[in-house]
């Protein structure tokens, strides 16, 4: 019994992610993917981009890339040389020391700064390699994987984390890391980048995390969150559902 209504919790919530992903893609528009970057770019790019935001993070990682273009380069920079080098992106002490250990670590594992070898492994064992790096979490591992490579995972960042609580696809307790693994079972493979993109656009102009535009809302039909007038972190809503 216990399993057959865990199946169709499963089942409801698969049927839900789609819907919300038509919704989204009608309101904001198809993306398709796209290589952003080349894996080692990527990679350290989302270290440089841990609790800042892109407007902070991407500027200094490509001035840095600049005036570095070879990765022998950065690894044998001291970490108060590159900390002055990243400093705009915030916590430049640690995301240099984290840096150059990843640097020395895949040097030493594939005798070379890159990442190609991950391309003749499976998503799951390449997520795991990624993940055994000093400083790379399942976020950062998802997005090297989803950007670079176009495999079928759905990184989760705040913004991905907060729209997918809020409309039910993921349980309230669920961290980050769980709903790595969660939104990739709920999502076909095809549209995982897509599901992704869609999320964080919807994160950013509307599920905003203090001020959610509820009334506005393309989900609100489908989201337990506005018809509740209350979000699962617990603040009120900002403006009335609109009647229909």
């Amino acid at each position: 019994m216990a399993q057959a209504l865990v199946g169709q919790v499963n089942a409801a919530r698969k049927r839900k992610a789609l819907k919300a992903l038509s919704l989204l893609e009608a309101e904001y528009g198809v993306t398709e993917h796209y290589v952003r970057m080349d894996p080692m770019d990527e990679l350290v790019s989302c270290i440089l981009s841990q609790h800042t935001s892109d407007a902070n993070s991407f500027p200094t990682f490509f001035a840095l890339r600049t005036k570095y273009p070879d990765w022998s380069e950065i690894a044998k920079l001291k970490p108060t040389t590159l900390a002055d080098e990243i400093r705009s992106a915030g916590l430049a002490n640690q995301k240099a020391k984290a840096i150059l250990a990843t640097l020395r670590e895949i040097k030493s594992r594939v005798g070379d700064y890159s990442l190609e070898l991950l391309h003749a492994m499976d998503t799951d064992t390449a997520l795991e390699w990624l993940c055994s790096l000093p400083g790379v979490g399942p976020k950062t591992a998802a997005i090297v994987m989803c950007f670079s490579f176009g495999r079928p995972v759905v990184p989760v960042d705040t913004h991905v984390h907060r729209v997918s609580k809020r409309l039910g696809l993921t349980d309230e307790k669920t961290s980050e890391a769980q709903a790595h693994r969660i939104l990739r079972q709920l999502i076909r493979p095809e549209l995982a980048f897509r599901f992704h993109v869609a999320l964080i656009e919807h994160g950013r102009r509307t599920c905003k995390a203090r001020t959610p535009l509820c009334g506005e809302c393309v989900l609100r039909r489908i989201c337990p969150s506005a018809s509740s007038g209350v979000a699962p972190n617990g603040r009120l809503k900002k403006r009335m559902i609109r009647k229909h």
